[in-house]
């Protein structure tokens, strides 16, 4: 193993080192996907939900879901990343709320530069998993955003992304302990923190902009920073909160804040998570019970959302997010599901359905999971260098695109 390591060090000497910070920040878009099957709605929310219940249970953390849930039921974003030299591109599921780096062995292809490092490696999703042998390789994200030796798994058994190449982890590099079954305490770089480590971008911040669902699949409507933030993309200034320093959260971007509609409080200071991993927004069931009583809303049995007349939509109050000292609203529209693809998540053309969702348990510290939803609406910037995230309102934060 020893010689074979340096045989490989070798290689990467000669075929060349990274590009340094000298044109960071570096933009590259993301790729929307809308997939549903006949019952996609309630599949999405059960995923989401034990996503979230992950967050409030220590002993759910890496457990998944039955096999017969485990369908590819979401509204996701992918980037297009080359591995190895020469590179192939596979188009890898961008997720916020783990830190693994991962490829399905089918689509993997080894290169001059791929080198198995002989390690298992495994992470357990609510919403699926991998387990496979970790590598070390090129991995490219973007124009000049190369990194060398970052560790990749090369799944041999995966369940529930079958639809991707696989998983690019953005989450912090606490998710990853554990995940080297051999070394189960060493952490696994993220390939931001490798960028950052690699000097290849100045600062250890990447920034996250979603435009609202409005087309067809397969449309570049997103786009994430690596190095900074790009305010083309957002009004006015970022301003950031710590991450929450409640246990739960410390292995996702986890957030402090109090949720209100209009003036009235639905839930008290809490801690959550910003996560791209989730669709909807997902609020305890007090809380959800507050503001379905408020809203008017009734509960929709074939979509498992709630449900509102023309009458009330019209009477919809923003629902407000306490973060710091800031206040980021969603309007009446923010708080509905695209009507133009009402069918595709089994409800009537002609209805409005609410984005969010009853997480089934009562308040206690760790109550909110803010999804694409929310993401679309606000650019989000994540510091890892000073464990802090970021918001800012864009051109869609009061656009009518539902």
């Amino acid at each position: 193993m020893f010689l074979a390591l340096l045989t490989f060090l070798l290689v990467f000497s000669i075929t060349g080192s990274p590009v340094k910070a000298n044109n960071s920040p570096i933009s590259v878009p993301l790729t929307s996907r809308l997939h549903f099957s006949n019952n996609g709605t309630n599949n999405l929310l059960e995923r989401d939900r034990a996503r979230v219940k992950a967050l409030r249970d220590p002993s759910m953390r890496g457990k998944r879901l039955a096999d017969g849930t485990l369908r590819n039921e979401e509204l996701a974003y992918s980037l297009a990343v080359d591995i190895g030299k020469p590179p192939k591109t596979y188009n890898l599921l961008l997720d916020s709320g783990s830190g693994n780096t991962w490829i399905h062995a089918s689509a993997y292809v080894e290169t001059s530069t791929s080198f198995c490092t002989g390690q298992p490696v495994a992470v357990t999703y609510t919403s699926g998993s991998f387990s496979g042998v970790e590598y070390l390789d090129y991995v490219t994200v973007g124009p000049g955003l190369t990194v060398i030796l970052q560790s990749i798994g090369v799944a041999e058994e995966s369940k529930g992304f079958d639809d991707f190449d696989g998983i690019i982890g953005i989450g912090p590099v606490a998710s990853t302990v554990g995940t080297l079954q051999e070394l189960p305490t060493e952490p696994i770089p993220t390939v931001t923190d490798s960028l950052f480590g690699q000097d290849t971008i100045s600062e250890n911040v990447f920034g996250i902009f979603f435009q609202p669902y409005v087309g067809p699949p397969l449309e570049a409507t997103g786009q994430i920073t690596f190095g900074g933030t790009d305010p083309t993309k957002y009004n006015g200034n970022i301003v950031y909160t710590p991450i929450t320093n409640v246990k739960g959260s410390l292995d996702f971007w986890g957030i402090n804040s109090r949720i209100t509609y209009g003036n009235e409080v639905i839930l008290r200071p809490t801690a959550g998570i910003v996560d791209s991993g989730c669709t909807f927004i997902y609020i305890p069931s007090d809380a959800y019970q507050r503001y379905r009583r408020k809203t008017g809303a009734k509960y929709d049995r074939a979509t498992d959302l709630l449900t509102i007349s023309k009458k009330q939509y019209g009477a919809l109050r923003n629902l407000n997010f306490h973060i710091g000292e800031q206040t980021y609203s969603l309007t009446r529209n923010a708080q509905i599901w695209p009507r133009s693809i009402n069918s595709q998540i089994g409800g009537q053309t002609d209805s409005m359905y609410l984005v969010v969702c009853d997480l089934g348990s009562v308040g206690g510290q760790e109550d909110f999971s803010l999804g694409y939803v929310f993401m679309q609406r606000f650019y989000v910037a994540y510091d890892a260098t000073n464990s802090r995230i970021g918001f800012a309102k864009t051109a869609f934060t009061a656009a009518t695109t539902n």
